[in-house]
């Protein structure tokens, strides 16, 4: 028995090591630029830019395949933000793209969701839970407002809010 698990222990020990040599053998380097790049962008994967995400928009730009103004949701400081990275001069938001607006999150009015699961499908940031047939609801905190979860529900159950304040955020009015 004794040999047995020494046997054992030294198989994975021995894969450990092959693993840990190829792991640093075959390492795939990342572009840095296309990091920094995704950094500055709003991580809603809202595909509002014509990308499926915000990484490979990040490619893109970095590639000089994308303009840097295809982004509503990082609105115009995202864009002076990339434009400063990349040494380039800030534009307005292409209107193609959509229009820059405020920050949301998406509500479902839980008495009207059928348990349909479209939602749950569509989100990209799996910020809809639920079971089929059950109510959903959405983690607000997860929610990037994308609204990519409204086309597909055919009860039409979900509005779009402001956020709530996080505790210890202050939101005073703003003056008229």
């Amino acid at each position: 028995m004794v040999a047995t698990w020494l046997w054992v222990v030294a198989l994975a020990a021995l894969l450990g090591a092959v693993l840990g040599w190829a792991a640093v053998r075959f390492r795939v380097q990342a572009d840095p630029m296309v990091e920094r790049i995704d950094r500055l962008l709003p991580q809603t994967q809202c595909g509002q830019c014509g990308f499926p995400g915000c990484k490979p928009y990040a490619r893109a730009i970095a590639a000089g395949e994308a303009d840097i103004n295809q982004c509503p949701p990082g609105g115009e400081a995202g864009v002076r933000a990339l434009a400063e990275l990349l040494g380039r001069e800030p534009k307005p938001i292409n209107p193609d793209n959509g229009v820059e607006k405020p920050a949301v999150v998406a509500l479902i009015v839980e008495a009207d969701c059928i348990g349909c699961t479209k939602c749950i499908q569509a989100c990209p940031v799996d910020a809809i839970v639920g079971a089929p047939k059950r109510m959903h609801t959405v983690i607000a905190d997860l929610c990037t407002g994308c609204e990519l979860c409204l086309p597909p529900c055919p009860v039409d159950c979900i509005e779009l809010v402001p956020p709530a304040p996080r505790p210890g955020q202050v939101r005073w009015p703003r003056p008229a």
